[in-house]
């Protein structure tokens, strides 16, 4: 199977965005999405790009809005290639990986729910016992489940990390009131998504959302609880105190830390069985989240 590392030359419109892995281009009224088989880590991206993994991520992203539709309005117009026969014309190389989505101005805020203190709000916590200015019991261990989910909002930087800031930053960048709603809206979101993980034995352990202002109101926008966006965790694999194999790129991580790679040049090339297993394992998760 071959991957698809730009959509460039096959989509007859203008290119307005190439992300890490998203490509966004402009059909007047409405976006286009494409999400490309590109994979990146600590800001690089590598190569050769994963493929099937943007089929995976567009198709679980379009589960999920349709899902929680209920909850939240989304920007989803529709996912159906063959209705873009203007724009792309060869569809069949673009299956499942496009979206016309609704045109949103973003707000700038990367909306964060922990419900396991893990990755970056661990070592957060190890240095200052606080996750975004949340302060945390003593003595809590690494993969702990938090008492409650933890809203802990990043400032959004399109080059680079994105900055974790504390609620109150967060107030005084977009205001109060806008403030508590995509707090509310995101804790919602991820308590619907984690009951029903927890049915298909897979833990939600955080994941981030984005969202956006269109006519007034806010919308959920970008990809939704995919391998990108959130850490999925096997149940039978859950431990305190250690490094959770988690259900996304983990063969890469583990790849380049075997590597004496400083993460500051170009990164090394990504041997043929690190590639397959990603793409399984990208394969894997939207099959236990979709049967």
């Amino acid at each position: 199977m071959t991957a698809l590392t730009t959509a460039a030359e096959l989509v007859k419109a203008p290119l307005l965005y190439k992300g890490k892995v998203r490509e966004l281009y402009d059909l007047g009224e409405h976006f286009l999405i494409v999400v490309t088989d590109r994979i990146s880590a600590f800001d690089y991206i590598l190569s050769p790009a994963v493929p099937d993994k943007g089929n995976v991520l567009n198709t679980l992203s379009a589960f999920w809005f349709e899902k929680t539709s209920h909850l939240i309005r989304n920007h989803v117009v529709h996912t159906d290639v063959t209705k873009l026969s203007d724009v792309i014309p060869s569809p069949e190389l673009m299956k499942d990986r496009v979206m016309v989505a609704r045109k949103a101005e973003r707000i700038d805020i990367e909306c964060v729910v922990r419900g396991y203190i893990t990755g970056g709000g661990w070592r957060q916590y190890q240095t200052t016992g606080e996750v975004n200015g949340h302060k945390l019991p003593e003595g809590m261990r690494k993969n702990e489940k938090l008492a409650q989910p933890l809203f802990t909002p990043a400032a959004k930087n399109d080059q680079g990390h994105d900055e974790d800031i504390s609620i109150e930053e967060m107030e005084r960048r977009v205001g109060k009131e806008l403030t508590a709603e995509l707090q509310a809206k995101s804790l919602e979101l991820y308590a619907f998504a984690r009951d029903y993980c927890e049915q298909r034995g897979i833990i939600l352990a955080d994941c981030k959302f984005e969202f956006g202002i269109l006519d007034g109101q806010v919308i959920l926008i970008d990809e939704l609880f995919t391998p990108d966006s959130s850490r999925f965790w096997d149940h039978d694999g859950y431990a305190l105190d250690i490094e959770i194999d988690s259900m996304d790129k983990e063969p890469v991580r583990t790849y380049l830390a075997g590597t004496d790679w400083d993460k500051n040049s170009p990164p090394p090339q990504l041997p043929a069985e690190v590639v397959a297993e990603t793409t399984s394992r990208y394969r894997e998760i939207m099959k236990r989240l979709m049967k």
